[in-house]
Parts: structure tokens; C-alpha cells; sequence
């Protein structure tokens, strides 16, 4: 992947060095917008064949990307799209959208010793429901179809827009969570009936009443899905530390991705020392929705602040002024500095907690409150610009 002539912009130039881009954060901060958007401004300004895996992104930003009936297999971003942005595009843009249970099946016929093994598992009542539930099985089978994609070849730049989960650090333990499911205790006592005909014998009163109660062949059944679970585990483990190390990557970036406000902060400063700890390659901090800086001005604070004290000399000097309802422009005038002074004190709030995260990273992305929502692909390239200029701070 080559650099085209540009602003010299730090994560432009990261993406010079990087294979995959993982988006990591909360839910809510906007990462699956900011994904899109990074993926739109890598392909119009970088020689490069971009791919964005996105999680149900929106649906007005999926038709903004083109997304409509578009899951689990690859699509390319009709060209169209970068004409509305009044040039071409230098690389390319294709999209898929995680279809997790798609995944799960290609992960089992991948693993699976044989295709008659694969398709009885898949065929499990209990399979559907085990591969929805399992927790952090929804990180891991993300992490899984995006080293599927690394491993065609077909990208230079791949861009994953990772689930919403409990704790972002979920993603960097799936992999190895996952590899010890199959080596684990758990795993050998669900399978024990049908490996041991002493245990059988012993638990038959108990399987007998289980069938009646849950239904016929219950526990068999149980324990023949677990069994060729296990059946799995060289194949499984092999394939789950190939995930891990792929995290590992040096052309692998992790962009954390938050909003400025306390609890997704926190989560964000702690994914930060997480990927510190485990030596992984932290590219950028994006805040989404930042309030702008000129709000704290100081003259305009104070000058607000006499508005909101005094209303009664600001309807003399406008009734002097010759202001018509003098009294009515001074009260809405009074409300709009007590706004203002809300807003101000809300952005002095995020200056605190943007200051304290670049404690932790010194490189800090601003992107500003928009007041209008995602919808098109000319918002999308605002903010993917946003992103490819210098950072602030």
C-alpha cells in the first residue's frame, strides 16, 4: 500500500505500516460510524484495496455504504459513491456485515475432521443455541471471519468494527477463552456418558428420567454434540491461537474508539493499559461528540455570565438601543447564555477527561458534536477527512 500526495497526517501514515484495523470500545461511542468512515478515506486517498467488516451497523448508515442485503460475504462499494464526492477513488471499498451464524458454520466445517462430522454438529439442536450464547462467543467469530479475510489475500487494508460487549477487553481474551472451552473440565464431564460404559450403567436411572422429562435421547444427544465438539480440538486450538497471534501482528493497530463521557472513558482507559500490557500495537484514540473548545473562551464565558446575572440592565441598554419588546429579547437573550454556560460547563467536563485519557495515550483524535446524523456518504467522508488530518492535543 503506497501514500498519494497529502496532508502528512499520523494515522494516515500508521495505516502505511498496517494490515488490519481493529475499532475497539463501548457500545454507543459511534465506532461502527467511525469505521466506515476510516474505510471511506483509506480508499479515496490511499492506493489500496480496503475491506470493512462492520457489526449491524444502522440501517441509514448500511444504505449510506451500500449495505442493503449485504452479510456475511464480501461486496464491493459501487464506485458511484465516491462520484458523489466529486473525485475517484485511488483504492477500493468493500463491505460485509458479521452474519455470525454464517461464521459459526464455516468455523465448524473448516475445524471439523471430515464433512459428515461438520454437518452433524451443525445439524445439533443445541448447536444454534450453544453458538448464540456462548460468552464472548460473538468478539471471538468476529476476530475469526476477519483472519479468514487476512488470509485471502484479496485486501491490503482490512478494518473491523468489533461487537459491543460488556468489557472491550472481552475481544483480546476470546481467542484463548475459546481454545481452553475444548480442553476444559466442563467438556470432558458433558461427553463422560458416552466415553465410559461404567458411567453409563451408573447414570442410567438418572438418563432415563431426563429423556422423559426433557426428551427422547436428551442426554445422548447431549452428549454426542459435546463429544464431536471435542473431537474438534486439535483443529479448534490450532485455529484459536492462529487468532490470537494475528493480534499480535505488527501490521496489526488497535484504534480505541470512545465518546467523553465517564463510564465509556473509563472503559477506554482501561483497554488502553490492557493492550499496553500485553505489548499490542495501539495506533490512536478517537473521541467522538466532542464539544468545541471555544465554548470556554473566557470573554465570551464572563459576557454570557452578566446576560444571565443582570436581565434587567440588559432590557434597559436594549430599550435604550431602541429594541422593540425589549423585555422579551432580554429573557431569550438570558436563556441563551444560561444555555451556553451548561454547554460550557459540559465542555469543561470533557476537557478533564480527554486530558486524562491522553495521560494514558498522548495521541488523541477530537471529532466534533455533529448535530446532523450519519446518513450519507458526503457525512461519512467529513469525518473520514476529520480522522486523516492531524491530531489535536
Amino acid at each position: 500500500m503506497t501514500r498519494t500526495d497529502g496532508p502528512e497526517a499520523l494515522l494516515a501514515d500508521l495505516l502505511e505500516e498496517t494490515s488490519l484495523v481493529i475499532a475497539c470500545g463501548p457500545g454507543g461511542v459511534g465506532k461502527t460510524t467511525t469505521a466506515a468512515a476510516l474505510g471511506l478515506a483509506a480508499a479515496a486517498s490511499l492506493d489500496a484495496r480496503v475491506l470493512v467488516l462492520t457489526v449491524d451497523p444502522a440501517r441509514r448508515l448500511a444504505d449510506a455504504l451500500g449495505l442493503d442485503g449485504i452479510g456475511n460475504d464480501v461486496a464491493e462499494v459501487p464506485a458511484s459513491f465516491f462520484t458523489a464526492l466529486g473525485h475517484e477513488a485511488r483504492g477500493s471499498l468493500s463491505v460485509a456485515m458479521l452474519d455470525a451464524g454464517a461464521s459459526w458454520d464455516r468455523l465448524i466445517r473448516t475445524t471439523a475432521p471430515s464433512p459428515e462430522v461438520a454437518e452433524e454438529i451443525i445439524s445439533n439442536p443445541l448447536y444454534r443455541n450453544i453458538t448464540t450464547r456462548f460468552a464472548r462467543g460473538h468478539e471471538y467469530i468476529a476476530m475469526e471471519r476477519i483472519f479468514e479475510l487476512v488470509g485471502t489475500g484479496e485486501f491490503d487494508l482490512l478494518i473491523l468494527d468489533t461487537p459491543p460487549s460488556q468489557s472491550a477487553i472481552d475481544l483480546l481474551d476470546a481467542p484463548e477463552r475459546m481454545a481452553d472451552f475444548f480442553s476444559s473440565r466442563l467438556l470432558g464431564w458433558l461427553t463422560a456418558p458416552l466415553r465410559s460404559r461404567l458411567l453409563n450403567f451408573a447414570t442410567r436411572p438418572f438418563t432415563a428420567l431426563a429423556d422423559r422429562v426433557l426428551g427422547t435421547q436428551f442426554l445422548t444427544d447431549t452428549s454426542r454434540f459435546f463429544l464431536l465438539l471435542q473431537g474438534m480440538y486439535d483443529g479448534f486450538v490450532e485455529r484459536s491461537n492462529a487468532v490470537a497471534a494475528l493480534l499480535r501482528e505488527p501490521t496489526t493497530l488497535f484504534v480505541v474508539v470512545t465518546t467523553p463521557e465517564t463510564i465509556p472513558v473509563n472503559e477506554a482507559r482501561r483497554f488502553v493499559d490492557a493492550l499496553k500490557a500485553r505489548s499490542l500495537r495501539l495506533g490512536v484514540v478517537i473521541a467522538n461528540k466532542v464539544l468545541p473548545s471555544s465554548l470556554l473562551d473566557a470573554d465570551t464565558l464572563q459576557a454570557a455570565g452578566r446576560m444571565v446575572a443582570d436581565t434587567e440592565a440588559l432590557e434597559a441598554d436594549l430599550a435604550e438601543s431602541g429594541i422593540e419588546d425589549a423585555g422579551g429579547v432580554a429573557r431569550v437573550l438570558a436563556a441563551i447564555s444560561e444555555n451556553f454556560e451548561n454547554f460550557a460547563v459540559l465542555a469543561g467536563r470533557q476537557r478533564a477527561l480527554l486530558d486524562e485519557l491522553r495521560s494514558r495515550h498522548d495521541v488523541v483524535i477530537e471529532l466534533p458534536h455533529l448535530l446532523d446524523e450519519v446518513v450519507d456518504v458526503e457525512a461519512l467522508s467529513r469525518i473520514g477527512n476529520l480522522l486523516l488530518a492531524e491530531p489535536t492535543g
